[in-house]
C-alpha cells in the first residue's frame, strides 16, 4: 500500500489509543473497574468493548469522535477491512456536508459480504489492486475510489461537493475518476455518478461555490465559468471571481465564513476584509462594467428564491425589454 503525503499530525487527537476490553481484562482489571473509570470521565467508551481516555473524547467533535470509533471498528474486526464511504473521507479531511455521520463505513478486502451490526456499515464491491492505501495510520480506500462512493451516498449536490474538494486538493484527477468508474458499472446506486462527474470542478474552492453551480444547473440557469480572471486594459490579471457570465455582464461572489477566514491576514479584523472586498468589487465594476451578485450560506437553503433572483439579475427588466 502506498503512503500519501499531508498525514495528520502524530499528536492529533484523532489518532488517540484505542484499548480494547480484553486488553484490560488480559491485565487484570475488571468491568466494574472499567465501568468506574468511564463514570469519572478517566476513560471514555468509543463503542461496545473499546475506550479512549476520557479527556481526549471530550475534546473531539461529531467527526472526531467518528474518526475514532472507527479506529476501535478497525482494532475490533475479525477480518481484514478498510475505511471507506463517509469514514474514509474524514481522513483526508474532505468535507461531508449532508452525510451522516452515525455509522462507520468500512468495506472487507477479502470479497466477501460484511454483516450489518450497531454502528457498523458494511459495503461490498470489488477492491483492485490500488485501491487501499494506509492514511494517518490505518487503511483507507483512495481519494479516487472515495470520491466515486460518496456519489452513492446522496442526490448529485452532494456528491458534487466531495468530488470538486478531492479534485480542488489535487487528490484525485478527472482521468483517475473516469478510468475507476469504468469499472464500477455494475455498482449499485450509482444512477447520479456520471452526471456528478461531469459537473464537479477542480475550480470550486468551497461547498458554498459549489452548491452554488448546483443551484445554476438544477434551476435550469445559464451555467457560469468558474473562478474568472478579470484583465485591465494591459491585460493584467486585477482579479478572479467565484463565477461569471461574461456576455451577460455579470459575475457572482459566494462569501461563506471560511473565505473571509481565508482573506484574513495577521492583525486583521473582519471589517478590514470586508472594506477590502467592497473596494476590489468597485475596482473590477471599473474595470468591466459588470454587474455583481453576491450570495451567501442562507441563499442556498432557498434555491427557488435565489434562482429567480440570479435570473433577475442576469436579465433586468430594462435590458429584458
Amino acid at each position: 500500500m502506498m503512503r500519501p503525503h499531508e498525514e495528520w499530525p502524530i499528536d492529533d487527537a484523532r489518532r488517540t489509543t484505542v484499548s480494547l476490553r480484553g486488553e484490560y481484562v488480559a491485565a487484570g482489571f475488571t468491568d466494574r473497574w472499567l465501568a468506574a473509570m468511564v463514570r469519572g470521565g478517566v476513560l471514555a467508551k468509543a463503542r461496545r468493548g473499546a475506550y479512549v481516555a476520557g479527556p481526549v473524547w471530550e475534546s473531539l467533535g461529531e467527526a472526531g469522535r467518528h474518526s475514532v470509533r472507527a479506529r476501535a471498528v478497525l482494532a475490533q474486526a475479525r477480518t481484514e477491512i478498510a475505511l471507506s464511504h463517509v469514514s474514509g473521507l474524514l481522513e483526508f479531511d474532505s468535507p461531508t456536508w449532508g452525510l451522516s455521520l452515525d455509522d462507520v463505513d468500512v468495506t472487507r478486502l477479502d470479497g466477501r459480504i460484511g454483516r450489518r451490526e450497531c454502528g457498523v456499515r458494511p459495503h461490498r464491491g470489488q477492491v483492485i489492486a490500488g485501491d487501499v492505501v494506509v492514511r494517518n495510520g490505518v487503511p483507507v480506500m483512495t481519494p479516487t475510489r472515495l470520491a466515486l462512493e460518496s456519489t452513492t451516498l446522496g442526490d448529485v449536490e452532494h456528491g458534487m461537493c466531495v468530488v470538486s474538494d478531492l479534485l480542488h486538493r489535487r487528490l484525485t484527477t478527472a482521468a483517475q475518476l473516469s478510468e475507476r468508474y469504468a469499472l464500477m458499472t455494475h455498482w449499485p446506486d450509482t444512477m447520479p455518478t456520471d452526471l456528478v462527474l461531469r459537473l464537479s470542478d477542480h475550480r470550486f474552492e468551497s461547498i458554498g461555490e459549489t452548491r452554488a453551480f448546483h443551484l445554476c444547473f438544477s434551476r435550469s440557469l445559464p451555467m457560469p465559468v468558474p473562478q474568472y480572471e478579470i484583465k485591465d486594459a494591459w491585460g493584467r490579471v486585477v482579479a478572479t471571481v467565484d463565477f461569471a457570465w461574461p456576455e451577460l455582464g455579470v459575475f457572482m461572489e459566494f462569501d461563506g465564513k471560511v473565505k473571509y477566514e481565508k482573506l484574513l491576514k495577521p492583525g486583521q479584523r473582519a471589517s478590514d476584509v470586508v472594506v477590502a472586498e467592497k473596494r476590489r468589487e468597485d475596482l473590477i465594476r471599473r474595470i468591466t462594467g459588470w454587474r455583481c451578485l453576491r450570495l451567501v450560506w442562507a441563499d442556498l437553503g432557498r434555491p427557488d428564491a435565489t434562482a429567480a433572483m440570479i435570473r433577475d439579475a442576469l436579465y433586468p427588466p430594462s435590458i429584458a425589454a
